[in-house]
């Protein structure tokens, strides 16, 4: 047939054919005037490899397949097959015994609990999202507002009316999405579980379809509308991706042909034994081919815009998570993994050459040197890394008692010592708010009302420590339970208003992060941070400034007031002489007697805003020439422009 050339057999077995997705699966073509299904797996130790599905009626013996000399990928071209029919892959081990085996390159698959693949064109859907994919080419992510809303969309709102598990299909969660992630200002949305996966609880980190967009919502082509509209609607679109281990399950890549074609053969290597799971073979430059043409197809088939590499941490290191003795050093007797580290080098290289617009964004834990950065330089190459030190230590800081807040005050201030050498994502993510560590909410101490003070604190914080921000969904509402991808996050709470009043206020604070240039275009410069008072520990109040790297010109200063004393001989140093205005207290009151009907009426467009005004005082305060007199309330966060 010739399908799959000698060239690309070399090519695959090198670990460079970056669109072997075309190649490999199951593709629509005409062979000698026959139009059919073309079938094509890499299964290199097998006796035996048969294509069998609806087309045949699941008989081993109708479409058995050819090896292509000894290259260990085996063909078929099935007239019969036509779209969306079912089928497995059935190998026969040396041993004699029958392997079901889904499609590791399979564009489609059937829902669960079924796991089979199934015939899906993917080549003719009509893309209408130019504008936003030239423009992405042609701008710096580093310098761009990058406001992330990750969500998972079978529990963001669900619907029982439609089917047993309440899912929605991708074509109607865009048309409900994209009106709340514009109204609220986030730039980009993160989605958790769409590459497809058999276990719901899993959330899409146990995944056997690594090709195929989740059929619980749909097929490909409602998968690639949901991305065309939200590009059209100018929203970023992250996908997590999960290139550090997969599942067991004997549908999946696990033991493909009866010996570890994808995984390493040593289980102190290629096993996580907490996790139950496999881990990827980076040795073998088929399996670095699968996972880097994978990661590119994301971004070539489905537009995406970048992919948030999961557990980055476990790859680097061939200790993660295991315990002595259940381990191999690497040559040089270290716990670095070695073909890893050159895989994460070789994916982010050339992503970023293939396909400019697009980059990868590393979950990665500890403190491994230059994970963002060019190759070239010495780095993984990833474009961000989310801040795990940050979201760690600030959580522990906000989950004390104000009356102890004192004794833990470097837990805030101590990722600024290193917020500049990476290029940081704070989150406050999916993982915060599962196994019983409580919603963000809960989290903070207090009474009940004192909670929503709290948040919207941290909140604040947040805003204004330097990195791009990222939070889950619910959370800007203040869920009051833990996240559960059974049921729909608690849309009934914004009836309340302290709930909904937590929503306006993260509108409001990520209208003012898009406003201002200084809270995201110079993240990476440490000129872009000042404290004002980073060391009154005793009253617990952090004070800083955003500003450009040059002068104050569009500068911003935050006061955190983390305890429930008020504070009327509050004062603050500020570099310069002129009036200062307020654009956001927590209270979101502009004035001391506003109530929260004025609040209401304003929201509603029923009263104007009364603009708060500071005039700095000449009088040395913080370091600083000038002061401004500001009665902090209790709990409250300020948000003031120069």
């Amino acid at each position: 047939m010739n399908i799959i050339t000698e060239a690309d057999r070399y090519v695959f077995g090198e670990g460079n054919h970056y669109e072997i997705y075309n190649k490999m699966g199951a593709h629509f073509m005409e062979i000698d005037g026959v139009k059919g299904v073309y079938f094509a797996v890499w299964a290199p130790n097998a006796a035996e490899v048969s294509v069998v599905g609806e087309f045949n009626d699941w008989d081993l013996s109708e479409n058995q397949m050819n090896m292509l000399e000894t290259s260990g990928i085996w063909e078929a071209f099935v007239p019969e097959a036509k779209m969306w029919d079912m089928y497995k892959y059935a190998i026969k081990t040396k041993s004699g015994n029958v392997l079901y085996k889904a499609d590791p390159y399979g564009f489609h698959s059937e829902l669960r609990p079924g796991t089979a693949s199934k015939i899906a064109d993917i080549d003719n859907f009509k893309w209408t999202d130019k504008k936003w994919l030239d423009k992405q080419e042609m701008e710096n992510p580093l310098k761009k507002p990058m406001a992330i809303y990750e969500l998972h969309l079978g529990s963001w709102k669900k619907d029982y009316g439609r089917n047993r598990d309440g899912f929605l299909d991708y074509k109607t969660i865009a048309r409900m999405l994209i009106p709340y992630i514009k109204e609220m200002g986030y730039t980009h949305i993160e989605l958790m579980g769409i590459l497809e996966h058999p276990f719901d609880a899993s959330w899409g980190y146990q995944v056997t379809g690594y090709y195929a967009p989740t059929s619980r919502y749909g097929g490909p082509y409602e998968f690639m509308y949901f991305v065309n509209e939200m590009h059209k609607n100018n929203i970023g679109v992250i996908l997590d991706w999960v290139p550090a281990h997969f599942p067991k399950d004997a549908c999946g890549l696990a033991e493909f042909d009866g010996t570890c074609v994808y995984e390493y053969p040593d289980p102190r290597k290629g096993e996580h034994a907490d996790w139950g799971t496999k881990i990827f073979n980076y040795e073998k430059n088929e399996v670095k081919n699968f996972l880097i043409a994978n990661a590119l197809f994301w971004v070539d088939k489905y537009h995406i815009d970048a992919l948030r590499v999961d557990a980055v941490a476990s790859m680097l290191y061939l200790d993660y998570g295991k315990t002595e003795g259940n381990w191999v050093p690497n040559k040089y007797g270290e716990n670095k993994n070695l073909e890893a580290i050159e895989f994460l080098k070789h994916l982010n290289s050339i992503m970023s050459k293939r396909i400019k617009r697009a980059y990868l964004i590393a979950e990665e834990s500890t403190a491994f040197p230059m994970v963002t950065g060019d190759v070239e330089k010495g780095s993984l190459g990833f474009m961000f890394k989310w801040n795990m030190g940050w979201m760690n230590d600030f959580i522990d800081y906000m989950k004390t008692d104000p009356l102890f807040k004192k004794g833990n005050h470097n837990k805030a201030t101590f990722s600024l010592t290193y917020a500049n050498s990476e290029n940081y994502i704070l989150v406050l993510s999916h993982d915060e708010v599962v196994h019983l560590k409580c919603s963000m909410l809960n989290k903070m101490p207090g009474y009940f009302v004192d909670k929503f003070a709290n948040l919207k604190g941290a909140y604040t914080f947040m805003l204004g420590h330097p990195g791009k921000k990222l939070l889950f969904m619910g959370q800007e509402f203040a869920m009051l339970h833990e996240w559960s991808e059974a049921k729909e996050i608690d849309w009934f709470l914004l009836k309340e208003p302290l709930h909904l009043e937590m929503q306006e206020y993260v509108k409001s604070l990520l209208k003012i992060y898009r406003r201002y240039p200084v809270l995201y275009a110079y993240d990476t410069d440490s000129r872009n941070f000042q404290w004002v008072n980073a060391n009154d520990a005793d009253r617990s109040i952090f004070s800083f400034i955003r500003k450009n790297p040059f002068d104050y010109k569009g500068a911003l200063l935050f006061i955190c007031n983390f305890t429930p004393i008020e504070r009327k001989d509050y004062c603050v140093g500020v570099p310069k002489a002129g009036m200062y205005k307020q654009i956001l207290s927590s209270y979101s009151v502009t004035t001391e007697k506003d109530t929260m009907e004025d609040y209401i009426k304003r929201r509603t467009g029923k009263k104007k805003n009364i603009p708060v005004k500071y005039k700095a005082v000449k009088s040395e305060c913080d370091g600083l020439p000038y002061r401004l007199n500001i009665p902090l309330k209790p709990y409250e966060a300020l948000i003031i422009a120069f």
